[in-house]
């Protein structure tokens, strides 16, 4: 009776984890030579870890990744890509989200940009940073909407307070100077205060001509690609195409 009124304190509290692992603890038969003190570290490491893994599930929600699979385990090193481990492993120390430093990726259609910003900023989310992915025509869309709806400046806010903002597809489209305004204010408003990751297929060396020239455009890339971290990407054949045979492969072995 005494240990069912606990569980219900416990739950009154919200200590989910460690009402949950309670009863299953102290069922364990490897558990009955530990000391009341080693008992509680434990039920206290629970509901730590439950705790945890419910801010992970609210960080990936906000997160809106595309690719479930994305992450760091799974990036392809081929030769055919030029892509650095050693590149790679040095970012996952997530120093330049610390840093707030952006990371830009190039390459072709195909080359995996996508994937590998995703599972970086997986990782990043991991981590216990907060972080955000968008397609750039999405991004210029919520600043269309805003606009209309009377909470532009909630929206700056709201991505300025992201510790990652994953911007893909950048380039894409021609951008018309109110999408350029909305851009640079987007930029200002994250400079010094949070990380961005950019996904493109054109090179960084195109990106000021993109962007129309002028002082819209050099304010753009001062923010963006000052201090950032750049990777270029080549692919002989498209990633998802290997990504589709591979799961095709997987199911018909089932």
């Amino acid at each position: 009776m005494l240990l069912e009124q606990t569980h219900q304190k416990l739950v009154a509290m919200k200590l989910f984890g460690m009402a949950q692992a309670l009863k299953e603890r102290l069922d364990r038969v490897d558990h009955q030579s530990l000391s009341k003190a080693e008992l509680i570290g434990l039920l206290v490491d629970d509901e730590w870890l439950h705790r945890e893994n419910r801010k992970l599930t609210a960080r990936l929600k906000v997160a809106r990744f595309k690719e479930r699979s994305a992450c760091l385990e799974n990036i392809d090193y081929s030769a055919s890509r030029t892509l650095r481990k050693d590149q790679v492993l040095e970012l996952a120390q997530n120093r330049w989200i610390t840093a707030h430093q952006g990371i830009l990726i190039t390459g072709p259609s195909g080359s995996g940009k996508s994937f590998l910003a995703q599972a970086l900023a997986q990782h990043a989310c991991r981590s216990g940073f907060s972080a955000q992915y968008l397609r750039l025509p999405t991004l210029l869309t919520q600043f269309v909407q805003a606009r209309a709806q009377g909470t532009y400046d909630r929206l700056l806010k709201r991505l300025a307070k992201l510790s990652l903002l994953v911007i893909d597809d950048f380039g894409l489209a021609t951008l018309t100077e109110q999408e350029k305004q909305d851009l640079l204010e987007a930029v200002e408003e994250r400079y010094g205060s949070g990380a961005s990751i950019l996904t493109s297929q054109l090179p960084i060396s195109d990106w000021h001509e993109y962007l129309g020239g002028g002082r819209v455009a050099d304010a753009i890339l001062d923010r963006l690609v000052h201090s950032a971290h750049r990777i270029e990407l080549s692919s002989r054949e498209s990633m998802r195409k290997e990504r589709s045979s591979l799961k095709h492969a997987g199911q018909s072995a089932r």
